[in-house]
């Protein structure tokens, strides 16, 4: 499966377990998530995608296993599935998660909460957005 196909599946409003599995890098016998399948799901580019997640642009192609990479993804991830469940759909999480200003956080996006490290923060709001 290529990184096209999860930007259609989105399209056409695809489950979670479906997402998460579209980003598997099938390039690896270990369980990664691919930061190219990743950053093709959000519209960012490599670049962007390791500004975010605190590492050299390199590190993303060179050594996409590395602890700091999938801590990201996976902290990025976790927030997805949060809104997900808020939103019904991963199209309007993903589109949430990168452009909905928090009046709670100072008008930041959930985006840039998370690569600010505060990830907690964001999953305790999202849990008051549930009741």
């Amino acid at each position: 499966m290529n990184s096209t196909v999860v930007i259609d599946d989105i399209e056409q409003g695809v489950s979670f377990e479906q997402f998460m599995t579209s980003l598997r890098d099938p390039a690896f016998a270990a369980p990664i998530v691919s930061a190219r399948r990743f950053s093709d799901a959000l519209h960012i580019d490599l670049q962007t995608l390791a500004k975010q997640a605190g590492v050299h642009r390199n590190t993303l192609s060179r050594m996409p296993a590395s602890e700091s990479v999938q801590r990201f993804l996976r902290e990025a991830l976790r927030v997805i599935r949060a809104a997900t469940d808020v939103q019904g759909c991963v199209k309007q999480a993903l589109f949430w998660y990168r452009n909905e200003p928090l009046s709670e956080f100072e008008y930041k996006t959930a985006e840039q909460l998370v690569c600010m490290g505060r990830t907690e923060d964001v999953l305790r709001y999202i849990v008051l957005l549930q009741r």
